[in-house]
């Protein structure tokens, strides 16, 4: 049994969301999802306040690699980062599709 399968198997919990389910919530909560205005002002504020409180350039200097094998080993997660964000705008290869003969999982 592999992982998807065992998602699928796996009693549905009850959520917080009530009888209208997750759908209607999403459609009526104007706060969530594609288009949060608010979202995205506290996100502009939030990295602005970074940026004028800490300083920048040491974190970078922080995050580089200080081998080459982990240079290496944060090529390859970048470069497999880059692959999957490929593979997801292509409707045949997304993860989440569940009709067979049209790629992602069943």
């Amino acid at each position: 049994m592999n992982r998807s399968e065992d998602r699928r198997e796996s009693p549905k919990k009850e959520t917080s969301s009530g009888p209208a389910g997750p759908q209607q919530q999403r459609r009526a909560d104007k706060q969530h999802g594609e288009g949060n205005y608010q979202a995205t002002r506290d996100y502009d504020r939030g990295l602005k306040e970074h940026l004028r409180t800490h300083d920048v350039e040491r974190e970078a200097r922080d995050a580089a690699p200080r081998s080459p094998e982990e240079a290496r080993e944060m090529k390859r997660a970048e470069d497999l980062g880059r692959k999957k964000a490929e593979g997801m705008r292509d409707p045949k290869d997304r993860m989440d599709r569940t009709d067979s003969g049209e790629g992602g999982v069943k």
